[in-house]
Order: C-alpha cells, then structure tokens, then sequence
C-alpha cells in the first residue's frame, strides 16, 4: 500500500507532457536510494502552475509500482505565524495509515515525544520548549525514518515549500544533514516566483544548495510541441488546429495550468475564463497604488523601454521608480537589463496572461488613449525603442488608438519591414489589418500611398497619380496570399485569393493580369493542400495571357505549366515551354521568374546525360536565388538541389546541401519548406544506411510540416525507416497517414511510386503477397510516366525482387515478362545500378542465378555508398550461392559481412533473413549471433506442432486438403483444421500466402 492518491491534482490533460529528464532524475534517486540505502534529497523548483504536482503525482505513481511507501505533507498558506510542522505531521499520519503497527512499534516509548509532529500516538509530553527538547525531537524523527525505511524505501514529499514555517524548514535542514543511511527519498517543492528577494525561503535554499547530497530540479515551460501534445490530450484530437496551438501557446508561453485553463475556455475564440482572470488579477490588486498605476501604463507592451515607459507614465524618475519597485517586487513585472539608446533597462510582465488580465481590466476608452500616448510618445522621440521594432511598434500604437488615418502608413511600414526580415505570420496580419482600415481611411489619403509592389511577376496597379502609382485594394490581398502560404497557412491564403478574383469579376472590363496571377496563386494554394493537382487553375491562367503581349505574369506562367508538365505529364513540348518561359522573362526583366523557369529547364535537361553540367547550372541558380532573396525561388531550389544530387547517386552531398539549405529556410521563415527539405535529406539518410540520423531529423521537423507535399514526404519516408528497422506495427498508420495528406494528388509519380514500394515491402514482411502483388499490378496499369522513369525504375526493381522472393517460376513468369517488356521501353537509365537489380532478381525469379549482375550492382551500389542495398544483395548472392551449391566459404564470407553491416544500421528484418539463411547452412555469421543461427528447425520460430509441420510441408507443395488428408492417415476435416491453425500462427490469410511464406524462408529446403 501507498499514498499516491495523496499528491493527485485535479489534472485536466490525460496525458503527461514533458518532463522527461526530471522524471528520470526522480526515478534515479528512487532506485539509488532502494539499491544503496543512501537517502536522497531532491528539491523542485518552478512557478505557479508550471506542474510541480502533476510531476510528483506521475513519480508518485511510480514509486508505488516500484513498491515504495509515498507520503505527502503540504504546507499552509500562514507563514510565519501558522501551525509548526504541519507538513511532517501530515505525512506521518499518512505513513502511519500505509504500515500501522510497524510505525507503533518504531515509536515505542517515545510516543508522549513525538505526538508533537504526530498527534494521533497520544498526548504530548509536558515539559519545557527549550532548544534541548528541539533537537530531541528532530533525532527521534530522523532515527523513526531509518527505522521505517529498513525493509522498503519511503518518499516523503513536502509540498509548497514557500509557505513552511521556519520549524519545518529547520527539521528538513536536520533531516538532510543528519539521515545517513536510510532508503529514503526526500522531495521538497516551492513556487519559485513567489520566493522575493526578502522571503526566508531563499537563505535557506541557498543553505540547502551548498550540500552535495541535495539535488535542485527548476521545471521551465514547456516547449511548443508539448503543448501541442498537451491541447491534443485535452481535446482528445489526433492532429489539432495550428493556429490555434499557436495562440495558446504564445499566451500560456508554455505554462501547463494556463495552457489547460485557456484549452477548457477555447470554443470559438481562446478567452481568459473568470476563474483564471480572477487569479492573476489578485497579485496586482494586492500592491501599492503607485505600482498599479505603472502596472496598468506598462500594460499595453509586451516588453515597455524604461524612458518610454516614463515618458508615457508623465511621472519623475524617483516616483516611476518607487511604482516600479513596487511591481517588481511583487512579482508583476521583471526587469530587463538591456544596451542601447533607449535606456538600457526594460521591464516585462512575468507572464502574458497576467499582462492581458491587466489589459483586460482597463476600460476600453484608457486602452485607446494609453495607445495614443504611446504612439505620440515614439513619434516625437523614435530613439525610444529598438530601430528593427520602431515600425511594428507605431503601427500597433495607432491602431489601437483607433486613428485610421495615422494607422495605415503605419501599418504599410510596418508590413515592408516584415517582409524583409521573412516574419510572414507578422506581415499576414498586419496585411488583414491595412485591409480592415482601408474604408476607414479617405480616398484622397489612400490615393497618395505608395503600392506594395513586391511580388514576383505580379503586375503594378496601372493607377497613377502625377508619377506615383496607386496603392490598390487588390495588391493588398495579393501580398496577403503570398504571405500566408508562405507561413504554412495555405486555406488562408484561398480565401484571399477568392475575395480577390471576385473583385476582378466586378471590376468594369476586369484585369486579365491580375487575374492570371490570382488563379496562377490559386493552382499553388490548391496544390499544397492536397485538393487537386492545380492544372485547372493554371489552364485558366492560360486562356487569361493568351494573346496578351510579353509580361512578367506570362512568363510566370509559362514557367508554372512546364513545371507541372514536368511531375505529371512530360511531353516532347515541356523543354521548349520552359525554354520559352525562360527567355521572355529574360526579356521583360522578372528575375526570380526566369530563375525559376532555369531550375525546371535545367532538371529536365539533366535527364539527357549531362550530369556535370547540369550540377553545375544547379549550383548556380541556388547562388542566384540567395542573392536575389525571392522567397518562392530559395524555397524551390534548396529543396529541389538534395534531391536531385540524390537521384544522380551523391548521397552523401545530397544530405551536406540539404542540411545547409535546412538552416538558411528557417532563417528565413520558410518552416514548412524546411521541413521539405528535411524530407529529402531523409531520404538521403535512409540509402546511406544512417537510420538513426534520419529518425532524429523527422522527430524534429515532423511537427513544422503543414503543406500536404510536406506531411506527405515526412510520413512517406517515416514508413519506410519504420519497415528497413522492423517496426512493422507502425508502418500502416504512416501509410494512411500519407495517402491522407496527399488527397486528390495520390496519382503524382514522385509520392505514388515510392509509397506502392513501401506497400509492396510490408505487404510481404507480413507474408501477404497477394496484397503485395495486388499493388504492384495497380502501378504497373498506371504506366507509361513519360518523363517519370526514375522513378519506374524504382518500381521496376522492387517489383522483380517480390517475383524473386515468391520462388514460383511458372507462377510469375507472365509479371517478370511484363516487368522486362517495361524496362526495354525506358529512354532513360537510371543513375542507380537499378537495372543491374533488375536483371538479377529477375533471373532469381525464374530460379537461375546471374552471379554477375549481382556482383556489379553491389560493387555500383558500394560506390554509392548504399550499405543496405549491399547487404540484401549480398543476402541474395549467398541464398543463390547455396541453393546451387557455389562455395560455402564465399557465401559465409557474404552473409558475415552483410550480418555486421545490418547490426551496424539497425536493420533488423534483414538481420533476420541472414541469421536465418546462416543458421540452415550451419555457417556463423557474428559472436552475437548464436541464438539466431543456431535453430535446428526455423518452424519452431512460429510454434507449430509437428503434425502442423508436416501439414504445411504439404500445402508449400500444393495439396489440397483431401491429398493432405490422404498421405497423413487422417480425415479430410482434421486437415481442414490443422490447415487454419497453422495460418493463424504463420499470421497468413491463405494457403496461397502460407505456401509463399514457406518458400520465401526456406523452411523445407536442404541448403
């Protein structure tokens, strides 16, 4: 029995979030204390809310199962002048109720001593309360917790150390100095916010800190995944609302309590309940007057510059500094110590709920005339705050002052400079804000604006006042869809793209241009979100330019088509579209335009031969494209340069360019094309056999993904790391998962091929080979890909080694044939030995062995550095070496190198086809690898009878039941039985895949 139930907190998240490392350092001390007897003392620090008690109700949790006593005392909120001990007597009490007589037993004759921390033994003894009968009575409790802690380990927990008495803190002093040896485990936890300078806990925690045998544990915030993790858990939802995880997370800032409280209030729109309001607001009305007027003045900043804040506040510097003494020291506000010309100090609110609470509470008419003081504050003196905020920080200022007519300069300001430096959330909101003023504001004023004017290809206004161009609703919801795609947030950025069509429509004459462009961004949008392959918004686009003269949106549009003829349906027409997309962007000036036309015209050109050229055009398009800094060609060519130096067979630099073009798309912003890019550098990472690598990298970059191409990518190549490692469980999950976030475009070669390999591969894992041939046959009706044949070829190859797997000539013979015919009428070689792969395995596949197709595809495979496909075509060169009784010696040699190869990568399915094939030929492949080649009988793996043996022998041969009825002596239904046993525990759905299975492992073949 223990009192775990005592430490549970009302959690609201069914899921514990985080926590991982202190969890483990409580687990640690729990199993030294139990191990060596060596009592541990672990003091755990955080903020309110931050999950202290949730923490020690999971470890509490865990100690019972580990078969310790747990008990927990907390202390009062009374301070100084509450009850003495109140947290230790709490605790004894419940130690007392878990072991009862033992504890009577430990406390005999010392019972009238010790009622003073327990009262239920009896009455206290009477005597004098001097120093003496202190320190007796810290002895006595430190020997009652040796003597309980002789048979088990207790923990005894101490919660809200912030609020002891100064005895209880002198008797967990005694306890840490004095207990020596003891199974005990001592945890002590306190709100680190509330601990103020003045407060007796810090002189004692800085006490405490100096001993060796204390350990401080500081729970910080939670990062935003596990929020994530935490409002999903709440929600009981698999895949929440990014924004709104977003949100939460930026006004909980990580803070678990407030992250439960603001999930619960999110319906609609994520408010502050009353209860939470109510909360924070008690530590700002419980300070002085002078620091709540500077509280309620800082309110309206996130982070407030101290001259600004005085500046704003009218006060002198000794009256601004009392206020702020006051704030700070209750906890309210923070100081910041901070260079530069505005002061060199800033203050910030403790958290950000407490500053909206605060905001909150403000009456809308102090809200709007804080903001105007602020905005004519920074006005007058710029230097106030940093340079690189001053143009966000007016435009916020005067928009909440509700001046619209000083709001929207500002706010255009504001958006130049957050596109510069890639905030593209920032710009979008800015961008829906200058909309929402753009009626409020004159006509004449909105008439002097300068345009935007800083999207590719996208045409200028044609308005003009004098020499200046107009600034015109439209380019407004055009940047605003660029920078919401941008950011991921690409059902956004339709419906702009929507709202901005439907002006065109109503505009007298239209403006076919603009329009061309609209639905040029609609194909993008449409794409990335999985509801189509975008070739009817850009046909659309098509019939708009048709006819008009040279421009930067033709050319862009040009280039858009060859690009989608490129993945879908490359003709003999796509390289010279690209061509000419290329050279009327040269014409008409529309750099990044004519960059990304050169990236499509050079991949295809690639696909000729030329593969030193083509890198080098590669490499100098992406140096163009930095320079130039146009997001949509950055994100393009970092993504497209791995994966292409991937498919030419450079692993090992597909994966050196991809990580550098990983970091230079975070800093710009661009998460989700990171996260692309991540993808490929994946794939990379799996062919060069560093599996460990590639898991590390989609853990982190799984969470930035939100086009569909992205998630698509991420769970394509998660399968496949899942299936080479053996995780079969999770394969078909991430199989869904990819079909899911690929919708309508399932049909695109790049995913579609790659994901079928993957089906086929686990299909057969799984001895399902109808189902694995089933797939194979859906893709092969899907052929020819013009343009697409490396990734044929991958299809191909994987094909021929199923036929191989099954050993069946005559029963494939019709799909090698077909498998042959298709490879024949490729124009393209594949840049991988793919071709070598499949002559082998299709030789293998009509039970001939073609020793020198094998040999030159590892030794090509080799060169690639490809560790994975040399060991399983080492596998195949050893099973074909055997089966036709080559030289034991080179097959050992074989099976002992691909054996140390597989360990090396973690591939364990292989491992286990090689331990398999070793151990019926009797040949050791590793010291560690006695028990996987040493079974006499590879059926016992599957724990079949012998009858059942026998039965299966018969079916591998093709007998029907009656046949197996008649050679075994027995009836027609006892075969009928033993039959369905048998496939119950091969895992099998027929006789079909049960005879396959047989085959493929051997298992009635002499070797």
């Amino acid at each position: 029995m223990c009192d775990a139930r005592s430490v549970e907190s009302p959690a609201i998240s069914p899921v514990f979030v985080g926590r991982a490392d202190e969890f483990t350092a409580l687990s640690a001390a729990l199993a030294r204390a139990t191990a060596t007897g060596e009592p541990q003392f672990v003091l755990v620090g955080g903020e309110a809310g931050v999950g202290k008690t949730r923490l020690l109700e999971e470890f509490a949790a865990h100690a019972c199962d580990q078969g310790a006593h747990t008990a927990v005392g907390g202390c009062l909120e009374l301070g100084a002048d509450g009850l003495p001990f109140a947290p230790f007597a709490t605790a004894l009490r419940a130690l007392h109720r878990a072991v009862g007589d033992e504890l009577t037993e430990a406390v005999a004759g010392r019972e009238a001593e010790l009622a003073r921390l327990l009262p239920d033994l009896g009455a206290a003894a009477p005597g004098a309360h001097d120093q003496d009968g202190r320190a007796r009575l810290f002895e006595l409790t430190a020997r009652l917790l040796e003597r309980l802690t002789r048979e088990r380990t207790v923990v005894l927990v101490i919660e809200d150390l912030h609020w002891s008495d100064r005895s209880t803190r002198e008797l967990l002093g005694y306890l840490v100095r004095s207990v020596q040896s003891a199974r005990l485990v001592v945890l002590a936890t306190y709100r680190s916010d509330d601990v103020h300078r003045r407060h007796p806990l810090r002189p004692f925690l800085a006490e405490l800190d100096r001993l060796r045998t204390v350990r401080r544990l500081e729970l910080e915030r939670l990062t935003p995944q596990e929020v994530r993790e935490q409002f999903a858990g709440i929600r009981g939802v698999a895949d929440p609302d990014r924004a709104t995880v977003a949100d939460i997370y930026a006004r909980s800032e990580g803070n678990p309590f407030f992250v439960e409280e603001l999930t619960l209030s999110c319906d609609g729109a994520c408010g502050l309940s009353e209860s939470l309001r109510d909360l924070l607001m008690v530590r700002v009305e419980g300070l002085p007057d002078a620091a709540q007027r500077v509280v309620r003045i800082a309110a309206r900043n996130a982070r407030v510059e101290h001259g600004l804040l005085q500046t704003v506040a009218g006060l002198s510097e000794d009256e601004l500094i009392e206020g702020l003494r006051g704030a700070v020291g209750g906890n309210v506000l923070v100081p910041l110590e901070e260079g530069g010309a505005w002061g060199g100090a800033a203050y910030r609110f403790r958290h950000a709920l407490l500053r909206e609470a605060v905001l909150d509470d403000l009456l809308p008419g102090e809200r709007t005339r804080l903001s105007r003081r602020y905005a004519e504050a920074l006005e007058a003196e710029p230097s106030l705050v940093r340079p690189e905020e001053r143009a966000a920080r007016l435009a916020s200022y005067w928009y909440h002052a509700r001046d619209a007519a000083k709001a929207l300069p500002a706010v255009l300001d504001a958006i130049a400079d957050t596109r510069e430096r890639h905030a593209y959330a920032e710009q979008t909101e800015l961008l829906e804000r200058a909309m929402e003023l753009w009626d409020e504001v004159p006509e004449e004023l909105r008439r002097t604006l300068p345009p935007l004017g800083s999207l590719e290809s996208y045409p200028p206004c044609g308005c003009r006042i004098g020499a200046e161009l107009e600034l015109h609703f439209l380019d407004l919801l055009a940047e605003a869809s660029v920078a919401s795609r941008l950011d991921g947030q690409r059902d956004r950025g339709l419906g702009f793209v929507k709202k901005g069509l439907k002006l065109i429509d109503r505009m007298p004459g239209g403006d076919a241009m603009r329009a061309a462009w609209f639905w040029m961004e609609r194909s993008r949008l449409v794409t990335g979100l999985g509801r189509g392959d975008g070739w009817a918004e850009l046909a659309r686009a098509m019939e708009l330019i048709e006819g008009e003269k040279p421009s930067p949106v033709h050319a862009d549009v040009l280039s858009h088509v060859a690009a989608w003829h490129m993945l879908h349906t490359q003709s003999e027409d796509t390289v010279p579209l690209a061509t000419r997309a290329v050279e009327m962007a040269r014409q008409v000036g529309a750099d990044e335009v004519e960059l990304h036309a050169g990236i499509t015209l050079a991949t295809l050109r690639s696909r000729t031969g030329e593969t030193d050229a083509w890198i080098s055009e590669m490499y100098r398009l992406r140096e163009l494209a930095l320079r130039i800094g146009a997001p949509r060609t950055v994100l393009r060519v970092l993504i497209n340069l791995p994966d292409a130096l991937l498919k030419m067979g450079l692993a090992r630099e597909a994966v050196d360019e991809g990580l550098a073009g990983i970091e230079e798309l975070r800093a710009r912003g661009l998460h989700d094309g990171a996260a692309f890019c991540a993808a490929n550098v994946v794939e990379a990472l799996i062919a060069l056999g560093e599996f460990d690598r590639a898991q590390v990298l989609l853990d982190t970059w799984r969470p930035s993904a939100v086009g569909s191409g992205t998630q698509t990518s991420l769970a394509l190549h998660a399968a496949e790391l899942a299936l080479l490692r053996g995780d079969l469980d999770a394969v078909p999950a991430l199989i869904d998962a990819a079909r899911t976030h690929l919708g309508r475009n399932d049909r695109l070669p790049q995913w579609a091929i790659p994901l079928a390999v993957v089906e086929m591969g686990y299909a057969a894992a799984r001895a399902r080979y109808a189902d694995a041939l089933a797939v194979l046959e859906g893709m092969l009706e899907q052929l020819p890909l013009p343009g697409q044949d490396a990734y044929v070829w991958m299809l191909l190859a994987h094909g021929a080694g199923l036929a191989a797997e099954l050993r069946d000539p005559s029963g494939v013979e019709g799909l090698v044939a077909r498998l042959e015919a298709t490879a024949a009428g490729l124009a393209e070689r594949p840049t991988a030995p793919l071709d070598l792969v499949l002559r082998a395995q299709v030789a293998r596949a009509r039970g001939a062995f073609d020793p020198v197709a094998l040999e030159a595809a590892a030794e090509a495979f080799g060169r690639l550095g490809y560790p994975h496909a040399v060991a399983r075509l080492a596998l195949a060169r050893a099973d074909a070496l055997l089966a036709g009784g080559g030289s034991r010696t080179e097959a050992g040699e074989l099976l002992a190198g691909a054996w140390d190869a597989a360990g090396r990568m973690g591939a364990v399915p292989l491992r286990e086809e090689i331990g398999r094939l070793a151990g019926r030929a009797r040949i050791p492949v590793g010291a560690d690898s006695a028990s996987d080649a040493e079974s006499e009988d590879p059926v016992e793996a599957f724990g079949l009878t012998a009858r059942e043996r026998d039965v299966l022998r018969l079916v591998s041969a093709g007998r029907t039941n009656r046949q197996i009825a008649e050679e075994l002596f027995i009836s027609p239904k006892t075969a009928s039985v033993h039959v369905s046993n048998l496939m119950a525990k091969l895992g099998v759905s027929g006789r079909g895949e049960a005879a396959a299975l047989a085959h493929r492992m051997r298992l009635f073949e002499a070797v």
